[in-house]
């Protein structure tokens, strides 16, 4: 990174506004060659931040952070706001230990004003600090920059619903990747944004109003004419009135690689001083071939080869696995549908929406609504499937409870990266199902441990289980597993030597570790067996007695330990007057951060080595 001569230079903000306008060209050019080379190593989100260089750069050209509040919605595209707002330096650490979050985080900056992680809450956040600044008479703006994305969930409507009439300084940049201006009004559209984005316009225009207001008698109709007059004209030329209906300000759509143009614009929403919508059209992996040709597979990447953009080759995943199943059963039962919201490729179902397409569909990001649409879905005699990652369900908790569970329905939910997730961090962790699942009644869950089990599981949630079925399983590959263990596909199992000494109690994923500590311990003296609970919601009654047989009981779950399985299991024994030594290992009330996931594990102490020291730290003495 020693070569960027332009970015080496940026400390803060006020450095991006001392930079000449024909430096900045430059300065695109120096990011986007860093987001390729440390991405390439650390993996992240590359085609999105791509594709907003330029947009970064007039933000902080134009408004003053930390004053003004930039808020990034999911905030994987706030990679170039890191390097202007003095964190170039440490860039090349970004989604490893100790390093940069791949969001933002308010604890690493002050200029990160707002955690982000999850998509369409950027509108609600800038507009409550918006009105902060109003209460407090700041003159300070909020600007939430959202990408097109995000106006697939539900939330964002709502905050805009109920901004828009409000008198706060409040900006929304509308990130358009995708929509392009139809070819026969193209040129009118895009002239006409520039004209309606120059201050001396916008000034003249609020300058007429407060004119026409003031002319007794007719002044204010006189206006309200001319505002009517106005917007049927623009409805005309943009063919939508959407965001002014709501009470904002419309501006756009803008060349948002156009530095220039969105100086310019950015500078005519300050202006106004009222809700503004701006609409800046840019291309995703913009300046990166690969990115450009295939956006979706750049979206968020492990590491690549720079050149080529191959990225390194890797074996099947729990991901593809329950693809394959599902579109294999789907051939056989035409009641199978498939449900995602805006995951197609990361939950494993592009198969799936290329061989049913009839039978696909992707909500958007509404989590929500995927699961009442999954209800209303099992209401007319499908089978529902809502693949999901674990983080994002929790969105559909509401919608779980009443439209699904209380009405006792038949669906199905396949919970992608339940567990710890990595270098995505403390927003993606898939760490709290368990726990939230729990508490719900009509809800049964099962936790493979294998592609085999993962596949057992899908069986029994379609065809054996009645009403609301959640069947989780970790990100990436399945865990080597002992050679010696033969999974039943029952409820539960029981591996290790007999003994009635000490029991250990686990489920997915880290069972593996669970069993390699067993053995290591039978070896070393101390006798234990491992109770693999595969169904984890309704707990097998003959589970707690087979637990009810041994003296001391340790329960190591991957999860929060608060409402976890793990306390449900600790209820059920002592409903049966268990008097022996039993102790949970378990995330404590916390939100982990972004690490490997091998690295999460043990620092939590549910990889091999810290099960084997807690034991002997707990048990040793008590063999």
């Amino acid at each position: 990174m020693n070569n960027k001569k332009i970015l080496s230079t940026i400390k803060s903000p006020e450095d991006v506004k001392k930079l000449r306008d024909d430096d900045l060209p430059s300065l695109a050019l120096e990011i986007r060659q860093t987001l390729i080379e440390t991405l390439s190593v650390n993996g992240g989100h590359l085609a999105s931040n791509l594709g907003v260089v330029e947009l970064s750069i007039a933000l902080h050209r134009v408004f003053s952070s930390p004053k003004d509040s930039i808020i990034w919605d999911v905030g994987h595209q706030s990679y170039v706001h890191k390097m202007l707002t003095g964190r170039f330096e440490q860039f090349s650490t970004i989604r490893t230990p100790g390093g940069l979050s791949g969001f933002t985080r308010t604890t690493e900056s002050e200029h990160d004003k707002f955690n982000s992680g999850h998509s369409s809450t950027s509108v609600s956040a800038a507009f409550g600090i918006a009105q902060a600044n109003r209460i407090n008479k700041s003159d300070a703006f909020a600007v939430a920059v959202v990408g097109d994305g995000a106006f697939t969930g539900g939330m964002i409507y709502e905050a805009l619903n109920n901004a828009g009439r409000s008198n706060s300084r409040l900006i929304v940049i509308l990130n358009d990747n995708e929509m392009s201006i139809s070819p026969n009004v193209g040129s009118m559209a895009r002239y006409f944004a520039v004209i309606r984005a120059n201050p001396r316009y916008v000034k003249f225009k609020a300058g007429t109003e407060r004119f026409l207001n003031h002319i007794p008698l007719v002044g204010k109709q006189l206006a309200k004419i001319v505002y009517d007059l106005k917007t049927n004209i623009k409805n005309i030329i943009y063919n939508s009135t959407m965001f002014e209906d709501l009470g904002f300000r419309y501006i756009g759509p803008i060349d948002g690689h156009n530095i220039e143009q969105l100086c310019t614009a950015l500078q005519a929403a300050k202006a106004m001083a009222i809700p503004v919508v701006l609409h800046v059209n840019t291309t995703k992996g913009k300046g990166y071939e690969q990115a450009e040709k295939s956006p979706e597979t750049f979206h968020g990447i492990s590491r690549f080869d720079p050149v080529t953009g191959e990225p390194p080759v890797s074996g099947n995943s729990f991901s593809e696995t329950f693809g394959t199943f599902l579109a294999d059963a789907a051939l056989k039962d035409k009641r199978i549908c498939a449900v995602t919201a805006a995951m197609s490729v990361g939950t494993g179902l592009s198969r799936f929406a290329s061989s049913f397409p009839d039978r696909f569909f992707d909500a958007g990001i509404a989590e929500a609504h995927a699961t009442t649409f999954c209800s209303g879905l099992a209401k007319g005699g499908m089978i529902p499937v809502f693949a999901v990652y674990s983080s994002f369900f929790q969105r559909s908790y509401d919608q779980l409870i009443h439209d699904a569970a209380m009405q006792d329905l038949k669906m199905v939910f396949a919970i992608d990266r339940a567990g710890l997730v990595g270098e995505d961090g403390m927003s993606h962790h898939g760490i709290f199902d368990a726990a939230f699942l729990n508490t719900i009644p009509n809800v049964t869950v099962y936790s493979p441990s294998s592609f085999k089990e993962l596949n057992n599981a899908m069986v029994k949630a379609l065809y054996h289980t009645h009403g609301v079925v959640a069947v989780r399983y970790p990100r990436g590959d399945e865990p080597a597993l002992s050679a010696d263990f033969e999974p039943t596909f029952e409820t539960y199992d029981i591996y290790g030597q007999e003994t009635d000494s000490l029991l250990l109690v686990t489920y997915g994923r880290i069972f593996s570790n669970c069993a390699e500590a067993c053995k290591q311990l039978n070896a070393e003296g101390i006798k234990c067996s491992v109770l693999k609970l595969n169904r984890i919601k309704p707990i097998d009654k003959n589970a707690v007695q087979t637990a009810l047989g041994y003296k001391n009981i340790v329960f190591f779950e991957e999860g929060q330990r608060f409402g976890g399985i793990a306390e449900s299991f600790c209820d059920l024994l002592a409903d049966h007057d268990f008097c022996g030594k039993y102790r949970i290992v378990a995330i404590e009330d916390d939100f982990p951060v972004h690490n490997s996931v091998n690295a999460q594990l043990a620092h939590y102490g549910l990889d091999t080595a810290g099960m084997i020291s807690f034991i002997k730290k707990e048990f040793a003495d008590g063999r």
